[in-house]
């Protein structure tokens, strides 16, 4: 019995559908699900969606195109935000003569163990053969440490810049890279070398300078929650996890998918540490001299492996729309020059409309690809919101549509696709959110049971405990858990604490403490 078109057509969808699923998944390159190996889950999803690659100097990394491009998103938002509390853009040099890390004792001890050191300034052709050496004349008089931080060279600066209350406050950034040896690394997790910022301010007053370091925590907490999509639990730091140097660090903890914290921004007080180091006076409204009180805050790459791990799943990035590099790609399927022009003239327009309202938009109307490997590997790069047009979606003035953070699809109308999808980004951004939201608010757990604490610890989580405000308590939690004190977090009763689940004393605070990466 020969079949009706109708049920032709059915079976040749069906195949079509069953082919571009297969090709999807063999193009995925089966991505380990996070269920199994979240670890190499992460390390495989940076790699194969283009984010970075290992690099040839051990430790470093290579950014490809498209992982640079949600930096240089992230980038531009925060700089944005920086300026609009007054913050102007410089740029400092890469090397530090060693004689500065030497003015800070706390600082330099906080930093000595990672240090990379220039110790000579020439080459030569090796005498015994080919290649270069290097020229044992050329050894430098004072070695350069390459940046880990750049608090001691900008300080030593700011005392030729400040000499009046006239001249505060003095709140300056820049974008750059710096170096901190790492014997174990992970891509935009631990790098040696990362890119990051590094906001450094100078104020008359202790209250002015405390009220600027907690200022850029809410800087960094608001872009984590309206750009980034990330909650985080805002709070100040042990003294053993502060800076080196800083009398109070703030910091913003994200919790990842697996439960474990990740610190992603920090700022901190640093009294008139550095002022006193380098000798940075000024004359105050009395008349009288006084050192500068400063601050320093910064964020960096490691925002990106935050990014990754909050939000993305098994079948790749999860990009909110605020952030991603392409919000929306529109994919036509043609056959023949005939087609792809119709497409071109009714798809074309629709991406001009696109970018005249903000949205970020890429036709690909490419040939090189098929539309299966076009599919996977926006799926798998986290695009918000794909747009698929074939021959009876033109005859039929419809386009179908997939949104990325829930991997729904449906076929409407071609006629006010714009006003749609723009709506429909914001609600993406909403949904992948409250998603985010509600994972720290159900893995948040108060805890006084100490061996409760030590089994459950090992699954992921937030623990908000009560602690006793002692370096020992807080060292032996690290030596037989591998879980550290977060923070003090901020919107948590710090009434009745009772007392430490590790020591029995009465505790000073309640903390949050989780295993982080």
């Amino acid at each position: 019995m020969p079949l009706s078109s109708k049920m032709t057509k059915k079976l040749l969808d069906y195949s079509v559908a069953t082919i571009r699923k297969i090709k999807m998944a063999k193009e995925l390159k089966d991505l380990t699900k996070r269920s199994v190996d979240y670890s190499r889950w992460y390390n495989e999803l940076v790699v194969k969606a283009d984010l970075a690659e290992q690099a040839d100097v051990r430790g470093c990394m290579v950014i490809k195109p498209y992982g640079y491009a949600i930096w240089e998103k992230i980038q531009q938002s925060l700089d944005a935000r920086f300026k609009e509390t007054g913050v102007q853009n410089v740029y400092f040099p890469m090397l530090i003569p060693k004689s500065f890390l030497s003015k800070e004792a706390e600082h330099v001890e906080g930093f000595a163990k990672e240090c990379a050191v220039v110790t000579h300034y020439r080459l030569k052709a090796n005498p015994d053969g080919d290649g270069v050496v290097v020229d044992p004349a050329a050894k430098l008089e004072e070695e350069l440490i390459i940046r880990p931080t750049s608090e001691t060279t900008i300080w030593n600066t700011y005392r030729k810049w400040i000499h009046s209350w006239r001249d505060l406050p003095l709140c300056c950034n820049q974008w750059c890279n710096v170096m901190r040896w790492e014997m174990r690394t992970r891509l935009f997790l631990r790098t040696s070398e990362f890119l990051w910022q590094e906001g450094h301010t100078a104020h008359a007053t202790r209250e002015e300078a405390e009220a600027r370091a907690k200022q850029m925590l809410d800087v960094y907490a608001d872009f984590a929650k309206e750009v980034m999509a990330i909650p985080v639990v805002r709070g100040v730091k042990s003294a053993t996890e502060r800076f080196a140097g800083a009398l109070d660090t703030y910091t913003i903890e994200a919790m990842m998918q697996d439960g474990k914290a990740l610190q992603s921004g920090t700022s901190h007080f640093l009294g008139q540490n550095f002022g006193k180091a380098f000798n940075v006076q000024f004359v105050d409204k009395e008349n009288k001299m006084d050192y500068a009180w400063a601050t320093s805050w910064g964020v960096s790459t490691r925002l990106m492996g935050a990014l990754i791990m909050t939000h993305s799943d098994d079948n790749g990035l999860v990009l909110p729309p605020h952030l991603a590099p392409i919000q929306v790609v529109i994919v036509p399927i043609y056959k023949g020059d005939t087609e792809l022009a119709a497409f071109n003239e009714k798809l074309g327009g629709l991406t001009e409309r696109l970018k005249a309202m903000g949205i970020r938009v890429k036709y690909d109307n490419a040939d090189n690809k098929r539309p299966g490997f076009k599919f996977a590997d926006y799926e798998l790069k986290g695009v918000p919101v794909r747009l698929v047009m074939g021959g009876r979606d033109l005859a039929n003035n419809t386009i179908e549509l997939m949104r990325r953070d829930t991997l729904e699809k449906e076929t409407i109308s071609f006629d006010g696709i714009e006003d749609y999808v723009k709506n429909l980004l914001e609600e993406i951004q909403t949904n992948i959110y409250n998603k985010a939201k509600k994972r720290l608010d159900d893995n948040i757990f108060p805890c006084d049971n100490y061996e409760e604490f030590k089994e459950r610890v090992k699954d992921g989580g937030f623990f908000l405990c009560p602690w006793d405000g002692t370096e020992e308590t807080e060292a032996q939690i690290k030596a037989e858990t591998q879980a550290t004190i977060r923070c003090v977090p901020y919107g948590y009763s710090q009434e009745n604490l009772g007392v430490d689940m590790v020591s029995g004393k009465p505790a000073t605070c309640r903390v949050i403490i989780a295993r982080s990466y």
